[in-house]
């Protein structure tokens, strides 16, 4: 009896290991240096909001910029989950964005908003198509919690596309 435990015990550790080491599965934060990347870029427009508040957000709408440059770009939230700068559809800024789910059902702006107000910054995967493209892919976003000169509290946030 005691030989069989311990041969369950051994396989549940091997079947743990193999899952935590396989490359679709996420057990944290993206470390590659995209995602470095991205985390360097979206402390960087926090920064700026903090400091012009939002006037800073035409230079986050400027393409082939640091900001918007191909499939990366910095996007602007009120803590209510309204959009307010979002560079490759800005026909979504100044809606409100808070019952908005990704193509798997998931509340990606409430997410965003969960991760800024727990934890102050932090990663939040989701389905969102690529600019340009109306079908989705997996998306991982980098989230930070800003405050503005005036008060306002907004979440900065930009991604790393999945294929």
């Amino acid at each position: 009896m005691k030989r069989k435990t311990l041969f369950d015990s051994i396989l549940i550790l091997f079947g743990v290991v193999y899952l935590f080491s396989f490359p679709g599965f996420s057990a944290g934060p993206p470390q590659s240096e995209e995602a470095k990347q991205i985390v360097a870029l979206v402390n960087s427009a926090a920064a700026l909001i903090e400091g012009k508040g939002k006037d800073a957000f035409p230079e986050f709408k400027k393409k082939d910029s640091k900001w918007y440059n191909g499939k990366t770009y910095v996007f602007v939230d009120d803590i209510n989950g309204t959009a307010l700068v979002n560079p490759p559809t800005p026909d979504i800024e100044g809606k409100n964005l808070i019952d908005m789910k990704d193509a798997k059902g998931k509340a990606l702006v409430r997410e965003f908003i969960k991760t800024a107000n727990t934890k102050g910054s932090g990663w939040v995967d989701y389905w969102w198509p690529k600019p340009g493209e109306d079908k989705p892919s997996k998306k991982m976003s980098y989230i930070k919690k800003a405050k503005m000169p005036t008060g306002e509290m907004v979440i900065v946030g930009a991604g790393i596309y999945g294929e």
